[in-house]
Order: C-alpha cells, then structure tokens, then sequence
C-alpha cells in the first residue's frame, strides 16, 4: 500500500509502498477514506515532540472495515462497516481504562506515544524489507490502518466519509474539553481562544450545551468570521484589540466561566487566562511544541479561586458513538469545518500550510483524489 512516510524532519514527508497491515486480536482493519492534518502530527513532522522514525502519522480518520481481528466477537463491528477512528485509542485493560478513564490509558501513552506501537509491544507497520514503522495511533496518512476495536464507531451510511474524518480528533476532542474538562453547565459564558478545527468544535459544543455567551478570540478575521458562523455570539481579534478589556466588556465588566485555549502556544494561555472571571475554569488543550511552558499569575489564580483543567481528548469508548450521534444530527456541523482537501502526495504541503496558519478549520487528506 501507499504511505505518506517519515523519515527526517529535514525531508518530511514521503510517499512509499510499504506493507498492507494485517489486525490481530481486538483490531480491525480499515480502508482509509480519508485523514484529518492535526497541528499534533506537526509537531512530530517539525521535530518538536520527539517521536521515533521511520513513522508513519496521522490520527483521525474514516473508512470501511475490510478485516476483522480475532477476539472481536462482542464489539458488533464486521467487514463492510463505514466507520470514524479515534487518535485516543484505550487498551481496555489498564486500571485507567476500567475506571472508564481512557484519556489516561497507560499503555496508550506508554507504547504508541512513546514507541509507537500497539499494545502487545509491536508496531502493524512495515517497510517492504521488513523495516518496522513506528505509528503515531493508527497511522492513518495511509491506503489501510490498523485500529483497536476500542476506538471506532460505526457512521451511519448518510454521512460525509470524508468530512467524517474530523470525528475522531478535533470533534471529540472539543466534545470533551467541553463535557469533560470544563463540565459546562447551561447558561454559562465560554471564551475559545485558537478557533482551527479543535476550537471550532469546541464552539459548536458549547452552544449545543446551552453557553449563553461564546467568545471566540483569533488573530485571524476570516477565522472569526467562520466561527460566528458556527455559533460563536461574539468575536475578538488579539492582534487587535485587548483580550481582558473586550472579553470584560462584552460580558458586563465579569470574564466568562470557562476559557478554553486550543492552539498550546504562550501567547494564547495568556489569553485564556486574561478572559477568566474569578472562580472561573481555564481548560487547555492544546499541544505545546516539545517541552514548552506557560506563565501563570500566581497570585491571581489562587486569591480569585481560579482553576486550570487540562484536557487530552475525551474518553473514547463513551464519547465517540456521542460524537458521531451529534454529528449525524446536525449539532456538530462538520461539513463545513473541512475547509481543504489534498491527496496523499500533497499531504507535506498541507501541514506546511497549517504551520503558516493558512488553514481555516480544517485540511484533510482525501484517499480518492
């Protein structure tokens, strides 16, 4: 099969025929219908998260099931099923897993995160000459992936495959940020600081949990625009105007109850923080690139009962038949996220774009062009 490959950050990525992957037990097997660009795998891509190589990345992604796994009798998934792949993929097994933690799946971290591999210690990927390839999740920037059986949900046959493939990333992950890491009540005020395809997603959840104000704060007009679009009742430009003076004007001289921040950089933590009312709940999200930190008032957070809730993903095993569900509904608008669409070969040139933050909500690759 075709893989976008990495091998050097210096070269990025590259196309080859590597081996068609085969499950074993627990996992399927997915025809890759199309793979969302994260700013996550740019990091991997750009050298800033370390990771080992030859790799292969990508991590949320759509596709129909051609093999199934032993030891999938009870999962109800079968050959021919259209499914949606997410990048958190629980072992099932580990103590985090049967507390129905899955963000903090131990073997999840340990052996994809660190070694890129799956969960009997090896890795489903290899070069023509037997070459191992390490996969960050699924490695989906491929024809075929191998994915546990913990981490999809089956689509229903109306929906867009290839816009569907935002489900496993940047919706699940804004679902739990909203549901998970902020527990956002009805009637509360959000502020969404970064509003690419996590922070779109986080905006359109929040409405659907009934924010009574949506904040969304960008350097990028046409960004804020889309996100007005999706739900956000106001917008606010940080290379233009003040965050803390327009954030505090629009809601009554108050902050708002939660600020989400979506991109991990310096900059937009400040941010969140400066929109945050007293009491209030800054929830990141966001990957940093590497080891990278942020500078916190010490003094403010603990006088004004501030708190910060990190948040990685969602639980995946609850929280992504819910996606889905949304998705299908119409209370997650994921169509119109997906804002471009490359084919494998010109998968390079669409995380170079989202590095230039020329990508508004969403790229995808699509396996069919």
């Amino acid at each position: 099969m075709r893989a976008a490959v990495l091998r050097d950050p210096a070269l990025g990525l590259q196309v080859e025929e590597i081996k068609t992957p085969h499950p074993r037990d627990g996992e399927v097997l997915v025809k890759v219908t199309a793979c969302g660009l994260c700013h996550s795998d740019l990091h991997v891509i750009g050298g800033k998260i370390a990771f080992p190589m030859p790799a292969v990345l990508g991590h949320e992604v759509t596709g129909e099931i051609v093999e199934v796994g032993p030891g999938n009798q009870h999962t109800g998934l079968s050959v021919g099923q259209h499914v949606a792949g997410a990048f958190l993929m629980p072992c099932g097994q580990c103590d985090y897993c049967a507390q129905g933690r899955d963000d903090l799946c131990a073997p999840f971290f340990d052996l994809n995160r660190i070694k890129g591999q799956l969960y009997d210690g090896e890795t489903r990927l290899f070069a023509l000459d037997d070459e191992p390839i390490a996969m960050y999740s699924m490695g989906a920037l491929a024809e075929y992936c191998v994915i546990p059986a913990t981490s999809v949900a089956v689509l229903e046959d109306s929906m867009d495959m290839v816009s569907g493939a935002i489900l496993g990333c940047a919706a699940l992950t804004g679902y739990g940020a909203v549901r998970r890491g902020a527990d956002l009540r009805y009637g509360e005020s959000v502020a969404v600081v970064a509003t690419g395809g996590i922070g779109s997603n986080i905006i359109q959840v929040a409405k659907a949990f009934g924010a009574e104000k949506i904040i969304a704060i960008d350097v990028a007009d046409d960004k804020l625009e889309a996100a007005k679009a999706l739900g956000a009742t106001d917008v606010v430009n940080s290379l233009k105007q003040n965050v803390r003076e327009a954030v505090f004007e629009i809601t009554d001289g108050r902050g708002v109850d939660v600020a989400f921040e979506a991109l991990g950089r310096p900059e937009t933590w400040a941010s969140a923080l400066d929109a945050l009312r007293d009491g209030g709940r800054m929830v990141p999200i966001g990957l940093g690139a590497g080891v990278q930190t942020a500078a916190v008032e010490i003094n403010r957070t603990v006088r004004r009962s501030q708190s910060i809730l990190g948040s990685y993903g969602a639980r995946t095993r609850q929280d992504l038949p819910v996606v889905v569900k949304m998705a299908s509904e119409g209370k997650i608008d994921y169509q119109h996220i997906v804002t471009r669409r490359f084919p494998l070969e010109e998968a390079g040139k669409g995380y170079e774009l989202l590095a230039q933050g020329k990508i508004q909500g969403r790229a995808v690759v699509d396996m069919s062009l």
